[in-house]
């Protein structure tokens, strides 16, 4: 036996201890209640500061303060939560699972970044008062209370995300922790915060027809450049859902990774450059790559955590840019279906030679024909969706039936890919043999492989057989694409780590094929599990991956809570894509009708 240097894992599993709980819960209601006394002191005039605020920070930008308190709180909060998000994902797939919320130095950043988005579009509800109707699209709350339509939406986003936080640990404590990004509950979290950038997108749109009513306009450059930083944040919140392919570490088929950038790219480029005009994509792309930058580089190189990378997105909008010199761009759906066309095939040639240069493993001919099937269609629907944004914001919605066959076709399109690409299978009553040379110290125990599959477990171009290493409590990843040596044979091109608490295994991506072999597991008291040793030569069969990355999962648990469990977190983003659809529907008709109501006063009248 190689010698291990194994130190037992003893972080709690099944949810956070009690006191986190309590102690999470407390604050959560103190700041709440603060909130509230401020919200009823502000509508009561018993406190002028928060109009104040608003005052001056409309006067300094050209909106109301119900728009610009709300911007300034999602600006921030996004950063911040990005921040955190990213930093995250790093200690997860350096360090392993946490001892709760509060053991986690990024969860703070997370839930400030969550409550801010929440009090922005709750701000957003409550700064008008004594019956001022916030923008031609306001929902009655009261006999005198209105609010704008994209604040409600902002603050469902807020709430959405924020209740993903203590979901999070009930989920746990059911069915075990779920160390992945997609899990549901973590997708509650980023999908609630990804997507209220749109709807910070709308509230603008609202604020500025509210202010050109009186007279009043941001400069036109101020305007495409603020716009612009706005999808480029909703570019960057559709992102987030890639981040396991950015650090190296998928857990699911590498077919998601196209059909997720292409369907980025074709909601937020698409919908940028017909609403702000030439260069927008461009633009929206730049600002994309400032900001992932930054968050990588503070992420890696200030905090040392492990190292990630992001698409580029350049080429689609480069692709968009020409396409809008086209006459296509007066036929903004026709225009839409075409770019996300162009994205899901020729975007792909260019994103492929950037991700083949910086991400961890190559986009293989093995993936190329499905990959291509899931990524064309929901490329189009997503190109739709951007183009029937745009139009939105511009009030030219198409007639009621095209815009829900547009945007219930899409979620059955990406609906159907995501289907497809979850079916995974793994090989029955195969294995993988292993020759280890220790190459490493007593101290830092590091090995190269000699491996031999099973017959017809891998054809002649896989997606990857590789050794990954993960969550040794050291900042990094470390993976490594092996070399064919044979029909069925594989050696190392670096050494591996297998000692202490890394999780050291083989894996296999052929087609549908997703499966893993464990080389090294740490022996993991709260699990109840031993050990698994890497030996100097074994014979181990192939198990589903999710077994050995996610270990924490537990399997005993009734199919029908977990069928119930899921459905309730689908039912509620489904929610919040109704809330979008609601809230750009209602500003768009408004806008129309106001241009119609004032077309009409500006049309003389013939007397006799």
């Amino acid at each position: 036996m190689l010698i291990s240097a194994a130190e037992p894992v003893t972080a709690p599993v099944g949810g956070a201890e009690l006191g986190q709980v309590i102690g999470l819960s407390i604050a959560a209601t103190l700041v709440t209640v603060v909130l509230l006394v401020i919200a009823w002191a502000h509508r009561t005039h018993r406190i002028e500061w928060f109009d104040r605020l608003g005052r001056r920070l409309g006067a300094q930008y050209g909106e109301p303060g119900w728009s610009t308190i709300p911007t300034m709180f999602v600006a921030s909060s996004l950063i911040v939560a990005l921040l955190g998000f990213m930093w995250d994902v790093s200690l997860h797939a350096g360090r392993g699972r946490d001892a709760g919320p509060l053991a986690n130095p990024a969860h703070y950043l997370i839930l400030y970044g969550l409550f801010a988005l929440f009090v922005a579009g709750m701000s957003a509800i409550v700064y008008p008062r004594d019956g001022e109707k916030p923008g031609i699209a306001a929902v009655r709350i009261t006999r005198t209370w209105y609010a704008p339509v994209s604040g409600i939406f902002i603050a469902a986003c807020g709430l959405y995300a924020l209740i993903g936080f203590p979901l999070d640990d009930i989920w746990h404590r059911m069915f075990g922790q779920d160390v992945t990004l997609w899990g549901p509950t973590h997708l509650m979290l980023i999908g609630g915060a990804g997507l209220s950038t749109a709807g910070i997108i709308l509230l603008n749109r609202e604020a500025e027809i509210h202010m050109r009513a009186r007279g009043k306009a941001l400069p036109v450059w101020l305007k495409t450049i603020m716009t612009s930083t706005a999808f480029g944040g909703l570019l960057i919140g559709l992102s987030v859902f890639q981040a396991e392919f950015d650090f190296g570490i998928a857990q699911f088929r590498m077919v998601f990774a196209p059909m997720m950038i292409v369907a980025a790219a074709g909601l937020a480029l698409v919908a940028a450059r017909l609403y702000i005009g030439p260069g927008a994509a461009i633009a929206t792309a730049v600002f994309f790559l400032l900001m992932r930058g930054i968050v990588s580089f503070i992420v890696t190189d200030v905090m040392g955590e492990a190292h990630h990378v992001f698409p580029l997105y350049l080429g689609s909008a480069v692709l968009i840019e020409l396409l809008a010199i086209s006459r296509l761009r007066h036929r903004p759906l026709v225009f839409g279906a075409v770019a996300g066309l162009l994205i899901g095939t020729v975007g792909l040639v260019i994103e492929k030679l950037w991700n083949d240069r910086v991400f961890q493993f190559p986009w293989t001919s093995d993936m190329w024909t499905e990959g291509l099937l899931m990524a064309v269609p929901v490329a189009v629907a997503t190109g739709l969706c951007g183009a029937l944004f745009a139009l939105g914001l511009q009030g030219r919605l198409p007639a009621r039936n095209v815009g829900r066959a547009i945007v219930i076709g899409s979620v059955l399109v990406l609906s159907a890919a995501v289907a497809n690409g979850l079916y995974a299978t793994v090989p029955k009553d195969e294995s993988a043999t292993f020759t280890l040379t220790q190459v490493g110290t007593v101290e830092k125990p590091e090995v190269t492989a000699a491996v031999t599959l099973s017959d017809g477990v891998a054809d002649d171009d896989p997606t990857w057989v590789q050794i990954t290493a993960w969550q040794g409590g050291g900042a990094g990843v470390v993976t490594d694409r092996l070399r064919r040596t044979g029909t069925d044979t594989y050696e190392s091109t670096k050494p591996v780590p297998v000692g202490g608490n890394w999780k050291t295994l083989l894996r296999v991506q052929d087609g549908r094929t997703l499966a893993a072999v464990p080389i090294f597991l740490p022996a993991d008291a709260p699990l109840k599990v031993n050990e698994v040793p890497a030996l100097d030569s074994f014979t181990r069969d192939f198990v589903p991956e999710i077994d050995i990355l996610q270990r924490e999962r537990k399997d005993d648990g009734s199919p029908l809570l977990w069928g119930a469990a899921n459905m309730v977190v689908l039912l509620c983003s489904l929610g919040i894509i109704l809330g979008i659809c609601v809230s750009v529907s209602r500003v768009a008709r408004r806008i129309e009708e106001d241009e119609a109501t004032a077309t009409a006063d500006r049309t003389p009248t013939l007397t006799s």
